[in-house]
């Protein structure tokens, strides 16, 4: 069989999961009594990496629900500019320049958010980074670059913000990946960072239990940002290609550029429609008022998540299908 005949088989044998994979969803979200919504409307909602893409769709959208939104992002230009277009349509917004993988500086600029608005109500993970190579071919430093925005940027950020959050019966919120649920080949730092966040947020969410605080993970598949076609636009240096997602341009797993000696064959292999970043904005909204822990936003997420689990070896062939054109070995 070709390989372009193994591809088409396997989108065949993933539309199928398609369905199942809904059926699933519906039963594992299914709550006896769903509890009371929560609502946006006067809150101080901190998004990071909130300049472009995602995150300046998520500010554009809290803040047309009422809330009151701070951005922080590494990109100053980029986020004073977000600002502005908020400020002329009459939100309530303030924005700071902030290295999320600096941790003093992170807590001083939550500070100064506490400080203008009184307190935090809602924290949006948001920034990270992404790289797309094999690990053969990608050294340690990329890796720990990769964590060190996408994690521990993440833990700087709601260790800062916890305090308010929890006294304040408020929402946290990461933005993570179909990558964070499941193997992606040639992203392992990627993939890395995005499984430790569940493992850190899932186990916040239960120590929280019973405080009010609500915990959401966010598993994006495919968002229409420019992540992807910065990426295939640089040019590949060994060791240290990665793409910074500093204007909160979420991952899309089959978009990407070169590194470490990789060559790019296609720029796009998609099993699905991409969304755009106001869509997944308001399916983000919606999550958070109705107290959601996990948002599986598209068909190929929550395939991606049940297939993975019942029939992992499906998964793993269907995904290196997809995906494996992207390098020449």
């Amino acid at each position: 069989m070709s390989v372009r005949d193994w591809i088409e088989a396997a989108r065949a044998r993933f539309s199928g999961a398609l369905e199942i994979a809904e059926a699933l969803t519906a039963i594992a979200s299914a709550r006896i009594a769903p509890p009371p919504s929560y609502d946006p409307r006067g809150k101080v909602v901190v998004i990071t990496g909130a300049a472009g893409g995602i995150g300046r769709a998520l500010a554009a959208t809290f803040g047309r629900a009422g809330a009151k939104v701070a951005l922080l992002d590494i990109d100053e230009a980029g986020v004073e500019s977000a600002a502005a277009g908020l400020s002329a349509l009459g939100v309530d917004v303030i924005a700071r320049a902030c290295d999320i993988c600096d941790e003093e500086r992170t807590a001083v600029a939550m500070a100064t958010v506490v400080e203008r608005f009184g307190g935090v109500d809602v924290l949006i993970n948001n920034a990270g980074i992404t790289h797309l190579s094999l690990l053969e071919r990608t050294d340690a430093a990329t890796v720990r670059k990769v964590m060190a925005v996408n994690f521990f940027g993440a833990l700087h950020c709601t260790h800062a913000a916890l305090p308010s959050i929890v006294s304040r019966r408020g929402v946290v919120v990461a933005i993570s990946s179909v990558a964070g649920i499941a193997p992606l080949i040639g992203r392992t730092g990627y993939c890395a960072s995005k499984h430790a966040l569940h493992g850190f947020f899932d186990t916040l969410r239960n120590e929280l239990h019973g405080s009010g605080v609500d915990v959401l993970l966010v598993c994006p598949s495919f968002v229409d940002t420019a992540i992807g076609r910065k990426a295939a636009e640089s040019s590949p240096q060994f060791g240290d290609r990665v793409t910074r997602r500093a204007s909160g341009e979420p991952h899309d797993p089959t978009l990407g550029g070169v590194q470490s000696g990789d060559k790019l064959r296609q720029s796009r292999t998609a099993l699905g429609e991409m969304a755009t970043p106001d869509q997944l904005a308001q399916q983000i909204l919606e999550a958070v008022r109705h107290r959601e822990r996990l948002l599986l936003p598209s068909s190929v997420a929550r395939s991606a998540f049940w297939v993975s689990r019942l029939a992992p070896q499906l998964y793993d062939h269907l995904m290196r299908a997809s995906q494996r054109a992207l390098f020449e070995r």
